[in-house]
């Protein structure tokens, strides 16, 4: 199924070949003193310029070191589009260098970027939740954005972003509730992820997969995992896309740790669909489907049925990965295990 993509097209005015880029020492500070320009056009070619610019590391650290994210973070809420495109492009490609994030933790631009989530324009947005979801697989990143009370409004905006901007704020959320989940949970999060869960997206569906398993590893998220979303967790569990099958399995093993968790999935039918996954050598969600069947045989109605399937986990016996085999072997003591 095609989708419309989000186009990075400069307006047809604007060119960026006829952009003057100064060269040597003064390239930067030339270029510092034009994006503080009252004339539009000189601070709209003045971003061009910089935007080639950043994609070396050195010059990232140079236009740091001489203030350039002060001139950015004002440029931010300029009222001309194009600014803002090039001014959240330039920020997105400083991103992808540590000396980039590392300056945009530093001169607090997260809070700042956060003006933009609302912005009309929907290439800002997406090249503003580009930084996010960059930034966010650094430690001090998902907690910045932690900080800055970001995770609500993000939760908020899976209900209206087109399906690009919804995949990279789905990662930027499993990397932040990676962290603390707290908010998530308190934002209602499981219902909204629980919809991108029979979305038809397969990347969104496994994305949201993702985010209920770092939510699901959290005390306070096992909970609310266990009450709302188990049943559609095991039936992804059969979902044709081994992502998928392989982050739903995750979250079921995170969510039956609690013995709320396997009765519910026991409710669900989940042994058949998880016995398929321990059967199939090749499947990434194998290992977890052993842990959450070791943790259903706990319950007495989850032993029975299981003790006639010990063949399937002897077959593992044999595997070639270690935590397959120790996983396997676990399992069956556990089933077989007598009073």
């Amino acid at each position: 199924m095609a989708h419309a993509r989000i186009s990075a097209n400069l307006p047809p005015d604007i060119d960026p070949t006829k952009a003057p880029i100064a060269f040597g020492k003064r390239a930067l500070p030339k270029l510092k003193e034009e994006l503080q320009s009252p004339e539009l056009l000189t601070q709209q070619r003045a971003l061009m310029a910089l935007c080639d610019l950043v994609h070396d590391p050195e010059k990232v650290y140079k236009a740091i070191e001489i203030g350039f994210l002060d001139n950015l973070k004002t440029l931010l809420l300029h009222h001309d589009s194009t600014v803002r495109q090039k001014t959240t492009q330039i920020l997105y490609i400083m991103a992808m260098h540590n000396v980039g994030r590392q300056g945009l933790i530093q001169n607090g631009v997260i809070s700042a970027l956060a003006e933009l989530l609302d912005d009309p324009v929907d290439i800002c947005r997406k090249n503003t939740h580009q930084v996010f979801e960059i930034m966010s697989k650094l430690p001090e990143g998902a907690v910045g954005i932690l900080h800055a009370g970001l995770i609500p409004l993000l939760v908020f905006k899976l209900k209206t972003e087109p399906e690009e901007i919804q995949e990279l704020i789905l990662d930027t959320l499993s990397n932040c509730l990676r962290v603390e989940a707290s908010d998530a949970l308190a934002t209602g999060a499981i219902t909204i992820l629980k919809e991108k869960l029979t979305h038809s997206s397969l990347a969104i569906r496994s994305k949201a997969a993702c985010v209920l398993l770092e939510i699901g590893t959290h005390p306070e998220g096992k909970s609310a995992v266990c009450e709302e979303v188990i049943p559609l967790l095991v039936s992804l569990v059969e979902d044709t896309d081994p992502e998928v099958q392989a982050s739903a399995t995750g979250a079921l093993m995170f969510a039956t740790i609690k013995p709320q968790g396997r009765f519910s999935a026991l409710g669900a039918k989940a042994i058949p669909p998880l016995l398929k996954l321990v059967a199939e050598e090749t499947s990434k969600a194998r290992l977890s489907a052993i842990k959450t069947l070791t943790m259903l045989a706990e319950v007495p109605e989850g032993r029975r049925t299981l003790l006639h399937h010990t063949d399937t986990f002897q077959q593992c016996l044999n595997d070639p990965c270690e935590a397959v085999k120790r996983a396997a072997k676990i399992a069956i003591s556990v089933i077989q295990w007598k009073p």
